[in-house]
C-alpha cells in the first residue's frame, strides 16, 4: 500500500504527477516481477495439468481458472483437452465447440473440435466441421480424422488417399496403419489388412491392438498359425484366444478347440475366456 505522503507528493503539481507516472514504486516493480514469475509456475503447471496429471483433477483446474480468466483462449483449450483425456466426449466436443467461437481460434482448434465430435459419435457434424476446415491446412490430426470419416461413408479410395497422406505427415505412424488395415478389415480385404497390421507392429511392437487384429486378419483367410511378431506369453495366450474363435465363428470348431486348450496351456495363469469358451464347445458336442 501506497503511504499518504507519497500520495500528496504525486498530486502537489503536474510535474510530479507525470514523474510518479513514469517512473514505478518500488512495490509496484515488485508487484510485476511476482506476476512474471506467476505467469511462468501458471504455464508450467497446466503442462503438467495436460499431462500426467489425473485427468478429472485437470478438469478441475482449468475449471477453476476459467472463473478467473473467463477469456483466455489457452485456458479453454486446457479443459477441452482435459475432457478428451478423461474420455467426456461430449462434454469435450461442446468445450471444443466454445473454443471454436472465439476470435483468436485456429484451424487446429476446429480439427480438434471435429475429432472430439466423433469421439462422441457424432460424425455428421464432425463432417461439417472439417469441411469448413481450408484444404491448406494439411496436417496429419486433419488428415487422420478426413480417413475415419471417408471409412464411415465407405467412400474406399478416399480413405486409402487420406490414410497415406496421415501416414507420410507423422513420424508414429503405427495407429494409422492399424486404423487403415481395420478399414481394410471391414471392407473384406484381408489380405491387405494383414499388410496393413504388419507395418503397425513394425512401427511400435509393443500395440497389441494390432497383433490382435492382424490374428482376425490371418483367420479370416483360415490362417491358423501365429504371425511372427514379438510377443509375450500372456499375449501369446490371448491371441491364440482370438484366432480360436475366429476359427469357431467361421465353423472349423474342431481347430478352435484346439487352439483353445493351447491358448489355456500357453497363458501363466488361469485363463477363464478361454477355459469358458472350451467347456461351451465341448457341451455342445
Amino acid at each position: 500500500m501506497r503511504h499518504p505522503y507519497i500520495l500528496s507528493v504525486c498530486v502537489a503539481g503536474v510535474v510530479f504527477v507525470a514523474g510518479c507516472s513514469e517512473k514505478p514504486s518500488g512495490e509496484e516493480t515488485v508487484e510485476r516481477a511476482f506476476q512474471d514469475v506467476n505467469v511462468v509456475d501458471e504455464s508450467n503447471l497446466s503442462d503438467v495439468m495436460l499431462t500426467v496429471a489425473d485427468p478429472n483433477e485437470a478438469i478441475s483446474y482449468f475449471r477453476r481458472t476459467l472463473n478467473d480468466n473467463p477469456d483466455r483462449i489457452d485456458v479453454r483449450r486446457g479443459l477441452a483437452t482435459s475432457y478428451v483425456r478423461a474420455k467426456r466426449f461430449t462434454e469435450a466436443a461442446e468445450a471444443w465447440e466454445q473454443v471454436t467461437e472465439l476470435e483468436d481460434s485456429t484451424n487446429a482448434d476446429s480439427v480438434s473440435y471435429a475429432d472430439a465430435l466423433i469421439r462422441s459419435g457424432d460424425w455428421a457434424t464432425a463432417e461439417q466441421v472439417l469441411d469448413k476446415v481450408p484444404p491448406t491446412h494439411e496436417t496429419f490430426n486433419r488428415y487422420r480424422l478426413e480417413a475415419m470419416l471417408a471409412d464411415s461413408n465407405k467412400e474406399w479410395k478416399k480413405a486409402d488417399s487420406f490414410y497415406e497422406t496421415a501416414v507420410g505427415l507423422t513420424t508414429t505412424p503405427a495407429s494409422v496403419f492399424n486404423n487403415w488395415g481395420y478399414s481394410k478389415l471391414t471392407r473384406g480385404d484381408f489380405k491387405g489388412a494383414e499388410q496393413m497390421f504388419g507395418q503397425a507392429i513394425r512401427q511400435d511392437t509393443s500395440l497389441f491392438t494390432a497383433k490382435n487384429n492382424l490374428v482376425l486378419a490371418r483367420s479370416a483367410q483360415r490362417k491358423y498359425t501365429l504371425p511372427v511378431v514379438p510377443m509375450g506369453q500372456s499375449e501369446r495366450a490371448q491371441l491364440l484366444h482370438t484366432m480360436a474363435l475366429s476359427a469357431v465363428k467361421q465353423g472349423d470348431v474342431q481347430t478352435g478347440k484346439s487352439l483353445l486348450r493351447d491358448a489355456i496351456d500357453t497363458h501363466p495363469q488361469h485363463f477363464e475366456a478361454a477355459v469358458r469358451a472350451l467347456e461351451a464347445l465341448e457341451n455342445r458336442g
